[in-house]
């Protein structure tokens, strides 16, 4: 990836954001050219709340869609297909520079070195950051700070600062607490490649307040966040620290001094294609004889469950989606089988990809005549970046396909 803050176009915060979709999305993802080609351009135009990638950014809203893609909305951008459009920038604050910015981290910090201190205002076209190195003594450490906006009680609100499931994004420690304001602070304590490659340390806190505001806080045991030496056994500031930092009320002062969200109303139709919450759907069609150990609780859109037969645990996960008629001819090749009614059918058994051992994905995506696409993949483990637990899934071939084709999903 290249780096997050080599160039004034691009977005530092939302960057960070693509990287770590990039590595954790990858649940989803198989060998499948047709299938990443056709997820990536699908993901361009839907919005899924989903936090299973354990980031978010300041106002970004996420889609797992496809196979493993994101989608980003910088603040003040939202989602043309369902959200409201904005019409109009205000803010009754002045702004708050890039400069000050910096020059506030660094307070909050306190004494130590600082280097490669970079920001974005509040008055400029994308959502304000601040991102230092530090070293207090002990070693150089990646610092930023992102501030955004989220709508209050909403999904995206709740997904912010919920910790992300252990089958996708492991992690040492994570935990959600309210503040005595009403705010609430999710700490997460992970890596910044979730296979472990390279042990770099990612800790983040994400905050936020009862009125939307959203801030974003990372930090890691190294000078940057990818393709530096580590630096230090830990990143400086602890839980307690990254929480008080996340909670300075400076923070929210920039973010009340960006452009203010005047909404109108556009109804579009939902591009998710299944309102229920997909793993109790799942968990009603799987044969006989499994224990569920873990799922994705009331989540819509994407969901999974582990599973066991007695033989290990095995990971199923199911994408339902709407609207996925123009992209139909890049997921479903000339080979793909129809069926009767015109539902399209492709099947695919190769290795996993997220750097367990011994791990294979076994997949059935599904198409039908009116764009809805159902898409099934389970796993011989119980997450696909550990050690397989058993030789195959705990589904053939022939349930994921009856899965993947009930109309349950409808």
């Amino acid at each position: 990836m290249p780096d997050a803050h080599s160039s004034d176009s691009a977005d530092p915060f939302e960057t960070r954001l693509a990287a770590g979709l990039r590595d954790a999305g990858d649940a989803f993802e198989t060998d499948r050219a047709a299938l990443v080609t056709a997820g990536a351009l699908k993901g361009r135009r839907r919005l899924l709340r989903r936090r299973n990638a354990g980031v978010m950014s300041g106002a970004a809203g996420i889609a797992l869609v496809g196979v493993g893609t994101a989608l980003l909305l910088p603040s003040g951008s939202p989602d043309t297909q369902g959200s409201p459009a904005t019409s109009t920038h205000a803010s009754a604050h002045a702004p708050v520079s890039g400069a000050t910015l910096i020059s506030t981290l660094e307070l909050l910090l306190g004494d130590g070195a600082y280097s490669k201190a970079e920001a974005r205002g509040t008055d400029e076209e994308l959502s304000p950051y601040v991102h230092v190195v530090y070293d207090d003594g002990n070693g150089k450490s990646a610092i930023e700070v992102g501030m955004g906006r989220v709508r209050p009680g909403s999904d995206e609100a709740r997904q912010a600062t919920k910790c992300p499931a252990k089958a996708f994004t492991h992690y040492d420690a994570c935990a959600t607490n309210r503040l005595a304001d009403g705010s609430v602070v999710m700490v997460l304590q992970g890596y910044e490649y979730p296979d472990r490659r390279v042990d770099t340390k990612w800790w983040s806190a994400e905050l936020v307040t009862p009125q939307g505001q959203h801030v974003s806080v990372s930090e890691w045991n190294a000078a940057a966040e990818k393709d530096a030496p580590i630096t230090r056994s830990q990143p400086p500031l602890s839980p307690a620290r990254l929480t008080k930092l996340a909670a300075s009320s400076a923070w929210r002062d920039a973010i009340d001094a960006m452009p203010a969200e005047v909404s109108t109303v556009t109804a579009e139709p939902s591009d998710t294609a299944f309102g229920a919450p997909v793993a109790p759907t799942l968990k009603s069609l799987l044969p006989k004889g499994l224990t569920v150990s873990d799922s994705s609780g009331d989540d819509t859109g994407f969901g999974y469950l582990v599973v066991d037969d007695g033989k290990g645990k095995s990971l199923v996960q199911v994408n339902v989606q709407a609207n996925m008629s123009d992209v139909e001819g890049d997921l479903f090749g000339p080979d793909a089988e129809v069926l009767s009614d015109g539902t399209k059918v492709a099947t695919h058994q190769g290795p996993g990809e997220k750097g367990g051992a011994g791990v294979v994905m076994w997949t059935v995506d599904t198409i039908r005549t009116d764009g809805s696409r159902v898409v099934i993949s389970a796993f011989n483990s119980g997450a696909q970046d550990t050690t397989s637990t058993r030789t195959t899934p705990a589904l053939t071939m022939k349930q994921l396909r009856a899965i993947a084709l009930s109309p349950k999903w409808r």
